[in-house]
């Protein structure tokens, strides 16, 4: 993504193709054909020839495939040349993290990247809790959108006692029907959350001071209980009250993501200064590490910029390797700049590998010193389950 922003084209010739979950491949190459043939009108020689390209580019592509996959396709193609008059023509293709429901077609100076953005931040999930004596609703914080899940009548009786029944049994009353609410609140708390696999934390809030007594009592599932970030205040129930409690727990969701992040960048560096062999930083060491099935956490930062790639040089030679985008290749035979023909995605392909052998996978921010110090030593690294040689 990071690197597909950095994109800008002379003209508008930059393609971005959203094939959703289920859609007839076919119809798609129809569309694309008329584009080119649309393409054909414009005047601009350079912009016309670049689209072309790129819809060819795309085209060829779409035949290797007889359907969309699960979640659907989305392909970006066109010239990325930084030289003018030196055409470079790239296409990037991705099955997308979550089914994907619009088809967009789309040519201009820019890549659209707004659609996948959203899916990215969906995978973080927060539950949201707002109780008071009146009731209280519980939803959850996925990307953008919050979702009411359940609302809870409370029971509770007003503060004023009616009837004539005695104060102090009003009140003893009154507070096994505030428990009663607690506990309710806690059970459908639990449910809900315990069926979000990415539930990242939790939230209470509430105009009064039932939020604390809630937090204090413990009446969410123990799991869980360790999950929650805070409480704040609102002035609000309901779905007004769960968006309230998004805007005043910004800082508590910010912090709690910086500090699962700082924790394990200790952890990295510790073992590190103390040199016992559990931590290991660098593309081969990591390789190496994974092969062993020693990794326990494979850490990536969000500077880490690698690919594995096909490499050619004019003068015919041509490599696969890892290579550093930041740095310019050199043929070896001949000393001329080498050009990537062919690319493949060097963090996913790592990614699934240490999944696949029951490793976590963390992307580490390069907005904290730890974060920075971590990205000048290569950006990749990992904390193993065990020492290697």
């Amino acid at each position: 993504m990071k690197t597909l922003e950095t994109f800008r084209g002379r003209h508008t010739e930059l393609i971005s193709l959203y094939i959703p979950s289920g859609h007839n491949i076919q119809e798609i190459m129809n569309m694309l054909k008329q584009e080119y043939a649309l393409t054909q009108n414009v005047k601009s020689r350079t912009t016309r020839h670049n689209v072309l390209n790129a819809l060819e580019k795309t085209m060829n592509h779409l035949r290797l495939f007889k359907k969309t996959p699960p979640n659907g396709l989305v392909i970006f193609c066109g010239n990325v040349s930084k030289t003018e008059g030196q055409p470079e023509i790239k296409l990037w293709s991705v099955e997308p993290p979550q089914p994907l429901a619009q088809k967009i077609y789309w040519c201009d100076q820019n890549f659209v990247l707004d659609p996948l953005k959203d899916m990215i931040r969906e995978r973080e999930v927060y539950g949201l809790i707002v109780i008071d004596t009146s009731g209280s609703d519980i939803g959850l914080l996925k990307g953008k959108k919050v979702i009411l899940e359940k609302h809870i009548d409370s029971l509770v009786p007003g503060k004023t006692s009616k009837g004539g029944w005695s104060q102090q049994r009003y009140q003893r009353i009154r507070e096994e029907a505030k428990n009663e609410h607690l506990k309710k609140t806690g059970e459908v708390a639990s449910k809900i959350f315990s069926e979000e696999k990415d539930l990242k934390g939790v939230i209470i809030g509430g105009p009064g001071p039932l939020k604390e007594r809630f937090k204090e009592g413990e009446y969410l599932d123990y799991r869980l209980q360790n999950k929650v970030l805070g409480v704040v205040d609102t002035s609000y129930t309901s779905i007004q009250g769960l968006q309230e409690i998004i805007q005043r727990g910004e800082s508590l969701i910010q912090e709690a993501s910086a500090t699962k992040e700082r924790h394990i960048m200790e952890e990295f560096f510790e073992h590190l200064k103390k040199d016992d062999g559990l931590s290991v930083y660098g593309l081969e060491e990591v390789e190496h590490a994974l092969d062993y099935g020693a990794v326990k956490t494979l850490l990536i930062s969000e500077g880490f910029n690698w690919t594995r790639a096909k490499l050619t040089c004019s003068c015919g030679y041509s490599v696969e390797k890892d290579v550093n985008l930041d740095r310019v290749e050199k043929c070896p035979k001949c000393g001329k700049e080498m050009t990537i023909e062919e690319e493949k995605d060097l963090i996913e392909m790592l990614s699934e590998r240490a999944k696949s052998l029951g490793s976590e996978v963390e992307i580490i921010s390069i907005d904290s010193r730890e974060g920075e110090q971590f990205k000048e030593i290569g950006g990749i690294g990992a904390i193993l389950r065990y020492k290697i040689v």
